[in-house]
């Protein structure tokens, strides 16, 4: 049997993966992050992007978009506290697209410095589920 490690990966709304992977890929707050079984423990925050989960026995990668978070790793496990997580199937481009020109256009008015703010994380998690809906397209062709 292939080394695997447990994976939790939720939300404030739900669970939304609970199982073995052979290696987990998520946006860290420095850079890229690749998780395998045994891995030092961490503790670190996530940025908005896509965890990506090996599963054995299935060919493509499972995808979750989470929206930021926290993740800690133990040795024989990985959990995932999302602030919002979205399987990647779910994602809904139309939507991300809005909230993209939404974003855009409050950052353009720049009412307060607070609205500013507010604008750039919110185009920051557009692009991320943008992101990861052409990461699940280019994987499904």
């Amino acid at each position: 049997m292939a080394n695997l490690i447990h994976v939790d990966v939720v939300s404030a709304e739900e669970q939304i993966f609970s199982g073995h992977a052979e290696f987990v890929v998520l946006p860290g707050e420095m850079g890229e992050l690749g998780i395998y079984p045994r891995h030092t423990p961490l503790i670190t925050r996530i940025r908005p992007g896509t965890v990506r989960l090996r599963i054995p026995g299935q060919n493509a990668e499972e995808l979750i978009f989470v929206s930021g978070g926290i993740l800690e790793v133990q040795p024989d496990s990985v959990t995932v506290l999302a602030d919002t997580a979205v399987r990647g199937h779910d994602l809904d481009e139309a939507k991300a697209l809005e909230a993209k020109q939404r974003a855009e256009e409050a950052m353009h008015d720049r009412s307060s410095e607070i609205d500013y703010a507010k604008a750039t994380a919110e185009l920051a998690e557009a692009m991320a589920q943008l992101a990861a809906i052409q990461r699940l397209r280019k994987g499904s062709h």
